[in-house]
């Protein structure tokens, strides 16, 4: 049973944990195509607390309580006083007695960890420095879509190896038997920590994992290859280091032919890959076409599922709010 928890990080969770979720999103994306209600959190009042920028995540929240019959009050970093003039567990506290849940999105893990000790009620973690867990029931939620299971199958991630969606992404994946390759230049690859976690949760459930640096070897074999931006928020300082060490990571078609079998590709989004925004626009011109973390060409193409799994954070949100505050029963292990 996962009510009454938090949501901070994937390992805190277990396969059958994750595969109910996963199954459960699923159930409700069914249940809304249909038209058929779910107010599993009729009366509840949520908070959302973000520190950073957010369409896809805030959409899902907002979209998700409505659904669920829950009110949702978006407080950003300005709206308060957390971390500045009151401590983050006193803003937990207060917080708590009023709302029924809580979704933070902000730079540090630590915050996101202190509110669930305070707070009372559930916390969901929206995106932290470290992690970004509820884009994973998400992510491999799509996954399944595309593949009908997920044991067995096998995803690359190119790019910044050390960044959160890299490091949710791998430990979801060992928990959920699917091989995940981290293709990342050897600076860039996952941290130790991370990686001696990653060892633990892979001999625990026999999934083997692989951090390399060749991308041909990398994405062989890969049923899905994943990649983000190149430089994270806040990291904006480095982005001609981080390019010098990127370039030959970005998708493309040659890479995805690489694979030797039908792959589709996958993104968290935002992405640059091509000049229609502003951003993508003066990279490209500063720096040229290999400067995106994926060509035009593989964005646009059939093989593209990045948009399913921006609506599929709609249907993991939804069901990560209602297995831990909707009083139902969902199994766990």
């Amino acid at each position: 049973m996962l009510q009454g928890r938090s949501f901070l990080r994937v390992s805190d969770f277990t396969q059958a944990d994750l595969q109910n979720l996963v199954d459960f999103a699923l159930h409700l994306k069914d249940l809304k195509a249909r038209g058929i209600p779910h107010p599993y959190l009729q009366g509840q009042n949520l908070a959302l607390i973000f520190d950073k920028a957010s369409t896809r995540t805030r959409a899902a929240f907002t979209v998700a309580a409505s659904d669920l019959g829950a009110n949702l009050e978006y407080f950003a970093m300005g709206d308060m006083q957390l971390g500045s003039k009151e401590s983050v567990a006193d803003t937990a506290r207060v917080m708590g007695r009023m709302f029924d849940g809580i979704g933070f999105r902000g730079a540090a893990q630590e915050d996101v960890d202190c509110l669930a000790a305070e707070a009372g009620v559930p916390v969901w973690n929206a995106l932290t420095d470290l992690a970004h867990p509820m884009q994973m029931v998400g992510d491999y939620m799509t996954l399944k879509e595309a593949y009908g299971k997920l044991a067995g199958l096998k995803l690359a991630y190119l790019g910044d190896g050390r960044n959160n969606v890299a490091n949710s992404l791998l430990l979801a994946g060992l928990i959920l038997g699917v091989e995940v390759a981290i293709v990342a230049p050897k600076a860039l690859q996952p941290s130790p920590e991370l990686c001696a976690l990653a060892d633990q949760v892979s001999d625990r459930y026999g999934t083997p994992y692989r951090l390399t640096e060749d991308v041909a070897s990398g994405v062989q074999g890969a049923d899905a290859i994943y990649t983000d931006v190149w430089v994270s928020m806040g990291e904006e300082d480095q982005l001609d280091a981080r390019l010098d060490l990127l370039r030959p990571y970005q998708v493309n078609a040659e890479v995805m032919a690489q694979t030797a079998k039908p792959t589709i590709f996958m993104h968290c989004l935002p992405a640059y890959h091509n000049r229609d925004s502003h951003k993508g626009r003066a990279l490209i011109d500063q720096y040229g076409e290999g400067a995106t973390e994926v060509t035009e060409e593989v964005f646009q193409s059939d093989a593209a599922w990045q948009f399913q799994q921006a609506e599929n954070r709609l249907h993991s949100v939804k069901a990560i709010l209602a297995a831990t505050n909707g009083h139902l029963f969902v199994p766990g292990g």
